[in-house]
């Protein structure tokens, strides 16, 4: 072993023989004082050159960690010595042992980081040489302890995160170390580091955004790539929004080349997916601002993908897709929106221009790419415009509609490769734990919207049916139903998925209306009325669900009519379930309401439909009339109703509420209904003569009712 060593140790000590006699002075020592005379005679030669990693090793198994650790914590230094130049000591020793990634992930290390931490910001003379070596060897420490694989957690723990912010905005010595390595924690361990020191990178944040503003030499672009990294996960501080939207008013209101203006694109694009449009202001010169960066995305979205061959920056125009969809949104809100009118046209012309790049781009895309990020970041803005506009760019959406729905059937099918690519979609130029809405890990729920348009349209519903995309909604809403259903916790769900199952019965519902024989002939149809009818009797019941309960009653009144030969159908526990559910849903809309200063009540809707009516509403008088429809077609059915008590419930409203108080709308619903039940059955007829059904007929002008109650 120890002629295995001797040619090494005698190379070192041909390199260094200054080095080497200090280190047999360290080893000879007898006392402490020897010892620190010895290693301050160490230190100095370590700083003098450079050192390979043998003699490194070679110092620390001379010095060990006892003796640094003594001079980090002490706290009497002999007479005439500062307290810091031991410090400054033992953190010299350290810097030197942690440029061996062995040593930097050492548990003697690691567990000086708080105090290595708190000499970031300790006080002292800015100008004392041995002090700021002192800061130089304590980032050095730190540094390599990040570089280590678990290092950012230990730092984050350690305290670390806070010191730095506090050494950045105390614009001490070294204060541009301390962001250098808080960029790096942060790209290491973003969601942490803010749960561990919030308040401080907030802080650095808002002195980051008043420099931005402020600045007006090239460090502007500097700060343009280093802010996206400090903006929180849960929301940017308004007193940030200004600053922010100022520096980038300034940056993409000039002349740029590409390289100063992408860092500023996806600067915004962080923006607005964090906070919308909130970060701009209100008036002329945010509607000019906000028309610019719409501007800038579609001309760079459009240079990127019409040009065949050229290499496209992904991360670049996925920052783009993020600022149309931003203007997609202000352009089509009706209240409050920062665009006046002409505006509005304007920049739809624009991004019709640019959307039809991304048609253009899609309809290149083969097999081999349809996982790639960028596809799915493309797609993604494609469902955000078809989800507002399907009349402009008909002829291409239709010819690319063949393709979306292979594409969304492979994301399907392979759904966890699918969240992967929605994760790496947000790398791309978003960061993924960057708050507003989320990217929606599957293709489909972004072409949801889109296709609940064209599915109304003849041509475009002819191509879906064609390539299977019927079967293929009913098999993702059965597989997102599962997720709402007993046994999972739908409080975290996000509200996408509740909306995406409401968008997928307005597609179910438009295809029960223009294609009925599709809804006859395709077994999928079958399954989906099966989960319609054993989910709606717990889905009524719940709170804050009204609305996907509508959905679900209406799409299934509608397909129990074209479904009614059914054997599913056919008095079995679940059709009963189902009906018993809708005619729940159906009779608890209205109620009536006392009026101050008069006799009669009125009547008005219940507090659980009032809030949501004007989205209720359609979805309402559609199923008052498909139940009318079901009556005769299901003979169990009006017994059924009758039992209820439905139909006597609903004559004792009308005969306690004034009829001038009910729309006539309101009237032929009921009338409907309850003429269908009469027909239907004898008992049912006797039971509304019992409740004044003939005069309450009269009172309202039912002629039809009133003439079938007056049959025997």
């Amino acid at each position: 072993m120890a002629s295995d060593c001797e040619p090494a140790l005698n190379q070192a000590e041909s390199r260094n023989p200054t080095l080497e006699r200090y280190l047999g002075a360290l080893r000879e020592a007898k006392n402490d004082s020897e010892q620190f005379a010895a290693l301050l005679l160490v230190t100095k030669a370590v700083k003098a050159g450079d050192i390979d990693a043998k003699t490194r090793r070679r110092i620390f198994d001379a010095v060990g960690f006892t003796f640094p650790n003594r001079l980090l914590t002490t706290k009497e230094a002999p007479d005439g010595c500062p307290d810091h130049v031991l410090r400054a000591l033992g953190v010299a020793l350290l810097a030197c042992f942690c440029s061996d990634p062995e040593l930097a992930s050492h548990p003697q290390v690691l567990n000086k980081i708080p105090i290595l931490s708190t000499f970031l910001t300790a006080r002292g003379d800015p100008d004392d040489a041995a002090r700021r070596s002192m800061i130089d060897d304590t980032y050095q420490c730190l540094t390599a302890v990040a570089g280590t694989p678990r290092g950012p957690r230990h730092l984050i723990a350690g305290g670390t995160v806070s010191a730095l912010c506090q050494a950045y905005l105390g614009h001490g010595y070294g204060f541009d170390q301390a962001l250098a390595l808080l960029v790096g924690l942060l790209a290491a361990a973003e969601t942490q580091c803010w749960k561990e020191a919030e308040p401080d990178l907030l802080a650095v944040l808002r002195g980051l955004s008043e420099d931005f503003q402020r600045a007006e030499d090239a460090s502007k672009f500097e700060l343009c790539q280093l802010l996206p990294l400090f903006l929180p996960p849960t929301t940017v501080p308004p007193e940030c929004h200004r600053d922010l939207q100022a520096g980038l008013a300034r940056i993409l209101g000039s002349k740029l080349s590409s390289w100063q203006r992408n860092p500023a694109l996806k600067l915004a694009a962080r923006l607005a997916h964090a906070c919308g449009s909130d970060w701009i202001p209100v008036g002329s010169s945010g509607s000019k601002f906000l028309a610019l960066l719409v501007n800038l995305a579609c001309v760079e979205v459009r240079l990127a993908l019409e040009e065949t061959g050229t290499e496209v920056k992904e991360d670049v125009v996925t920052a783009c897709y993020a600022l149309m969809e931003l203007g997609i949104q202000e352009c089509t809100r009706c209240e409050q929106s920062l665009l006046k009118e002409p505006q509005k046209v304007q920049l739809v012309s624009i991004m019709k221009e640019a959307i039809g790049a991304v048609i253009h781009y899609l309809l290149q895309v083969g097999p081999e790419k349809q996982k790639e990020p960028f596809v799915f970041a493309s797609v993604r803005i494609l469902g955000a415009w078809l989800a507002e506009e399907t009349s402009s760019l008909h002829k291409e959406v239709c010819q690319l509609l063949p393709f979306l729905v292979r594409y969304a059937k492979t994301l399907y099918e392979e759904a966890e490769e699918a969240n992967d690519i929605s994760q790496q979609v947000a790398n791309l130029a978003i960061s993924p734990t960057t708050p507003g809405p989320s990217w929606p890990g599957d293709a489909l729920r972004l072409l949801l919207p889109g296709w609940c348009h064209l599915t109304v349209e003849d041509g475009p519903r002819e191509i879906l049916i064609k390539e299977g995309a019927p079967s293929l909604l009913c098999k993702y809403f059965l597989q997102q139903w599962e997720l709402t259903s007993p046994g999972h916790d739908t409080s975290v769900l996000p509200d996408s998925v509740e909306i995406g199952l409401q968008t997928c019965c307005h597609i179910f519902l438009n295809l029960v209306v223009t294609a009925p024989g599709l809804i006859k002939r395709d077994a999928c149809f079958t399954s989906l009325m099966n989960t319609l009818m054993t989910s709606l009797p717990s889905l009524v019941q719940q709170q804050g669900r009204l609305l996907l309960a509508a959905n679900v009653a209406t799409l299934g009144l509608l397909m129990a009519r074209l479904l009614s030969t059914s054997p599913a159908l056919q008095g079995t526990p679940a059709s009963r379930g189902f009906f018993a559910a809708a005619i729940l849903f159906l009779s608890q809309s209205h109620v009536a309401r006392a009026t101050p200063g008069s006799d009669q009540a009125v009547l008005a809707l219940s507090p659980d439909y009032e809030g949501i009516w004007a989205d209720l509403q359609e979805l309402w008088f559609l199923g008052m009339q498909a139940f009318t429809g079901c009556v005769p077609l299901l003979p169990w059915l009006a017994p059924a109703a009758l039992r209820s008590r439905w139909p006597q419930e609903l004559l004792q409203l009308l005969g306690s509420v004034s009829p001038n108080s009910v729309k006539p709308e309101m009237v032929a619903a009921y009338q409907g209904v309850l003429v269908e039940l009469a027909r239907a059955n004898r008992l049912c007829r006797e039971a509304m003569r019992l409740q004044a059904g003939e005069e309450t007929a009269s009172h309202y002008r039912m002629a039809a009712l009133e003439q079938c109650l007056s049959e025997p």
